[in-house]
């Protein structure tokens, strides 16, 4: 492996013809589908100056942002740290990479359950974070206006509205 660049974030490296991006000290993420007892869900929207716009997506973060911390960890830190909510119940669905031709991140997707609120939200050091609390029965057309004002929808929304659709066909609470 060859460092081509090496950030305070990010490195960029080469391996062979392959060139990727990696963390610097943390590899993986977490990204929480969210439900309330009211069949809400709870988004996140921040600006992301890598496509110069707001995006819109399920709560996420790093693990291992805090210290040694498992992944369940770092989803409920995260969860309360941008939205203010914490979850009776957080359930591991699966692992894998995020985007594996462009970096070595690995996703961790929590379900989180039994959402109360407990703070404000927002994030943490300068983070600009706006929740937004929706009925899971509305979310496509509230989605569907997202878009249409420009704005950049996380398409791992639709993954997350699967698993809680999933969820509450089984009604496994």
């Amino acid at each position: 492996m060859e460092m081509l660049y090496a950030g305070r974030f990010l490195n960029l490296v080469r391996e062979g013809r392959w060139e990727y991006c990696e963390r610097v000290r943390r590899t993986s993420a977490a990204m929480i589908f969210t439900l309330t007892d009211r069949r809400e869900i709870v988004l996140v929207e921040e600006f992301r100056p890598a496509i110069s716009r707001q995006s819109i997506c399920f709560p996420a973060g790093l693990i291992g942002d805090e210290g040694d911390e498992d992944a369940e960890t770092a989803a409920r830190r995260e969860l309360m740290e941008e939205t203010g909510f914490e979850a009776k119940k957080m359930l591991l669905l699966y692992e894998g990479p995020s985007s594996p031709g462009i970096t070595s991140e690995y996703l961790s997707f929590f379900l989180a359950v039994g959402l109360h609120r407990v703070g404000d939200g927002g994030g943490v050091q300068g983070e600009r974070i706006t929740v937004h609390c929706l009925s899971f029965d509305r979310a496509d057309a509230w989605l569907a206006r997202q878009r249409a004002s420009g704005k950049a929808v996380d398409p791992r929304i639709y993954a997350g509205l699967y698993e809680i659709s999933k969820y509450l066909g089984a009604n496994i609470a």
